[in-house]
């Protein structure tokens, strides 16, 4: 209680970085978490975009320039939701002026970008976590833990597929679509989100096929990505990524040696999305026992991850998906994308 009444007397003074498409699920989100932080700012480079979005969510105070907000608000946590080649500079400058920051995907251009930032990490004692809402639903992190303690077996076979639509006119927006401003197509910014379940759930990998391709958009990046990949625990996957199919769906499926894990949704999920099959004919009480100790029912909402970057900024201890854990999802995209631009394994 003491705790709880602390925090409500000193929240956790927050600005926001970017007022476009994305921007309400982090309003949301803070407006979530009560009490416990206190949004001081927005800022864009479009001044009517801030200023109605501001009017909107109720956010006091507006600015076109990030430089000027930290200096006039000095929030303690910045969320960027900008164009993913801003992201590099931006964090760096609000590591430098004192803030924790918890940044869109993808968290930058490449792996040097990422030891940059690194290296502003470890020089002003902040830290960065990426946006990975899919971690922290209830069921993911069930699973997790189910995969650790061994409970369905050995991971045998995985299906990571993100089959989205987006038209010409989506990408009619002027850094979309382009190597330099939006880094890749929708495997570096739709597909990175279950990929990075996938890879999550299923730990280290060490090898990847991949191909890619633009088969129908008038864009400079990819607009379909597919790979194989070999885990180190020897598990198989399959991933496909894409702009292009009418039918939307975000579907993960991991077969293990006693019983198959799967979930099925599109932007977000909570429990119900989320299916447990045993195989055909087979009575496993264990497996299915260890399964149904899911009890609670978190949704994959961007303010779970932001009740633990939260908890970690009062304890002073790197957030989750940062750091270490955070370059590993770039790794694997960079290696992807070189698999199919020199058409070997990586």
């Amino acid at each position: 209680c003491i705790a709880e009444d602390t925090a409500a007397m000193n929240p956790i003074r927050v600005a926001v970085v970017g007022t476009g498409q994305s921007v309400g699920n982090h309003l949301r989100a803070l407006r979530n978490l009560g009490s416990r932080v206190q949004v001081v700012a927005a800022v864009d480079l479009d001044e009517a975009r801030v200023k109605a979005v501001c009017a909107e969510y109720g956010v006091p105070r507006w600015y076109t320039s990030t430089t000027q907000m930290l200096a006039g608000e000095q929030p303690e946590l910045v969320c960027i939701v900008t164009p993913p080649a801003t992201h590099k500079p931006l964090i760096i400058e609000c590591l430098e002026g004192g803030a924790w920051v918890f940044c869109e995907k993808p968290l930058c251009r490449s792996l040097e970008e990422f030891d940059a930032i690194t290296e502003a990490e470890q020089r002003t004692g902040r830290y960065v976590s990426t946006v990975f809402q899919w971690r922290f639903g209830s069921a993911a992190r069930h699973l997790k833990r189910l995969i650790e303690d061994q409970a369905l077996g050995r991971p045998l076979v995985g299906v990571c597929e993100t089959l989205w639509y987006r038209n010409e006119a989506y990408y009619r927006v002027p850094w979309r679509g382009k190597w330099a401003t939006e880094v890749g197509g929708p495997t570096a910014t739709l597909g990175i989100h279950l990929m990075d379940l996938f890879l999550w759930l299923l730990g280290d990998w060490r090898e990847v096929h991949a191909m890619i391709a633009t088969l129908e958009r008038p864009i400079q990046v990819e607009d379909v990505s597919m790979a194989l990949v070999r885990f180190e625990s020897g598990a198989l996957g399959s991933i496909v990524n894409s702009v292009l199919s009418p039918r939307q769906e975000s579907r993960l499926r991991l077969d293990f040696q006693r019983a198959t894990v799967e979930v099925n949704a599109l932007y977000r999920y909570d429990n119900e999305n989320w299916r447990f099959s045993l195989p055909e004919g087979v009575a496993d009480p264990e497996a299915l026992a260890a399964w149904q100790l899911l009890t609670d029912n978190t949704p994959s909402h961007h303010d779970v991850q932001l009740v633990e970057i939260l908890d970690r900024m009062e304890s002073g201890k790197r957030p989750p998906v940062s750091g270490p854990e955070a370059r590993r999802i770039l790794e694997f995209i960079a290696s992807l994308y070189k698999s199919a631009l020199c058409g070997r394994p990586v």
